[in-house]
């Protein structure tokens, strides 16, 4: 079973989708299985991370804009304007996907973990999670 969430980021930077998430799961009525969440996009990124001091968030987006900083002269492929690149490197340095088992009807995270949509581009932007569940058989 799979849904497709579409997020908007009015920013660059850590969005949390948790609730949306745990909603489509919730939605399948599937009891115990195995959750994939998918970005349809090569300038964007999913990771999971603490939810509950925002100074963590803050510090990764800071020590990632660092790391693959705008404006390096070797990059070629600008079309889109100098956050092109580097949101393409950003989003290899991180993931697209994640897997996480399907618990009593939710994605089993931990107590501090949070599903985070990581958008690197400067824009507002629309992005497309897609959610899907596998049942356990049973």
């Amino acid at each position: 079973m799979t849904t497709t969430l579409t997020i908007t980021t009015p920013r660059p930077g850590l969005h949390e989708i948790t609730d949306e998430v745990q909603a489509a799961v919730a939605a399948t009525g599937v009891a115990q299985g195995l959750l994939t969440v998918f970005v349809q996009h090569t300038s964007a990124s999913l990771t999971i991370q603490e939810n509950a001091d925002p100074s963590a968030r803050r510090d990764l987006e800071r020590w990632l804009a660092r790391l693959v900083p705008e404006g390096d002269p070797l990059y070629t492929h600008t079309s889109e304007g100098p956050d092109d690149m580097p949101s393409h490197i950003r989003s290899a340095l991180t993931a697209t996907s994640l897997t996480i088992p399907v618990v009593n009807g939710r994605a089993a995270l931990g107590t501090w973990q949070g599903i985070y949509l990581w958008e690197h581009r400067s824009a507002t932007h629309r992005r497309s999670v897609l959610v899907s569940v596998l049942a356990e058989r049973g």
